[in-house]
């Protein structure tokens, strides 16, 4: 029997295997913060509507994209940049709308659903990428990920159908529905993002220009849904600071990091932690006791998701 490769590319600058652990738990607690920020800045605000829940949500997500790419405006110099084209430059623009409407959904999700709910059900973006590969790229899917995907499937149907109203879930197959939209969209993303590093574009130009893309796509909206951007108490404002600082910069830029000495499935399996963290936080904080059907949508969700992404022999 051969040996296994081992999960850590060789490399003579590596790490040790605590530190690569240690940057990359860090990494899934910062980004399992996003929901929990999310819930935190939205709490209080009259939200009676759903244009005042929608602009609050776009709000919070042009703030967060037009911080982070503040943060890489340094990658402009050169300019101009010798690895951008016409071609390239489509796929990081239709990379940054698809960006754009998944902060948006996924916001406004969270204040229809729980936490556990919908952190769990935007987790599924694995599913629906392999999903779209199939469809439309052509790409081949082995037994054992139409396996994970019939699990997953069911455990998002779970959720989706199994969770009743309650204070923390105000409505929830309108909040679910928006998380499995915002999922469909991140797919679109890492597709179109995939596609356009493929073209030449380096992945800080990428960031800049799909970053940059989502926040002018999102920033004139508020004040169309009536919402000024003045006005509002501090903690909006500190909510809206710490998702970029947080979920995005600490919580991205380590993942992107264990890459380059973990392979990417590796990543993505860790990354699955995600929901279970934001759940048990969402527990600590705002007291949100997860539904039996949601925890049990959620196990499924996480074996199916396991199943489909794990190497085959």
């Amino acid at each position: 029997m051969g040996r296994h490769p081992s999960p850590f590319p060789m490399s003579v600058n590596r790490p040790p295997h605590w530190q690569i652990a240690l940057v990359l738990g860090v990494g899934v607690l910062a980004v399992s913060t996003a929901a929990l920020l999310v819930r935190w800045g939205m709490t209080g605000l009259p939200t009676h509507s759903l244009g005042t829940t929608v602009g609050l949500s776009i709000f919070l997500a042009s703030g967060r994209l037009s911080v982070a790419a503040l943060c890489l405006i340094p990658q402009l110099h050169p300019w101009p940049w010798p690895d951008l084209s016409r071609q390239n430059l489509r796929w990081a623009v239709a990379a940054g709308v698809a960006l754009a409407a998944h902060f948006s959904l996924w916001f406004t999700s969270l204040h229809y659903t729980s936490v556990a709910a919908s952190t769990m059900l935007v987790t599924t973006t694995p599913i629906w990428s392999a999903l779209v590969g199939y469809l439309w790229q052509r790409q081949t899917l082995q037994p054992q990920g139409w396996l994970g995907m019939a699990i997953a499937f069911g455990g998002s149907a779970l959720i989706s159908a199994g969770e009743p109203t309650s204070t923390v879930a105000r409505n929830p197959l309108l909040g679910n529905g928006l998380a499995i939209a915002a999922a469909w969209a991140v797919s679109a993303y890492f597709i179109c993002g995939q596609a356009a590093q493929k073209a030449g574009l380096s992945i800080h130009h990428y960031a800049l220009v799909a970053y940059a893309t989502a926040a002018g796509v999102l920033l004139p909206l508020p004040p169309l849904l009536g919402l000024a951007y003045t006005g509002w108490p501090l903690k909006l404002y500190g909510a809206i600071l710490l998702l970029a600082l947080i979920p995005q910069l600490v919580g991205h830029t380590s993942l992107n990091w264990g890459v380059r000495w973990l392979s990417p499935t590796g990543v993505t399996l860790l990354v699955l932690a995600e929901p279970i963290a934001a759940s048990l936080l969402a527990l600590l904080l705002f007291g949100e006791v997860p539904t039996t059907a949601v925890i049990t949508g959620g196990i499924l969700v996480l074996v199916g998701l396991s199943v489909a992404l794990w190497p085959s022999p």
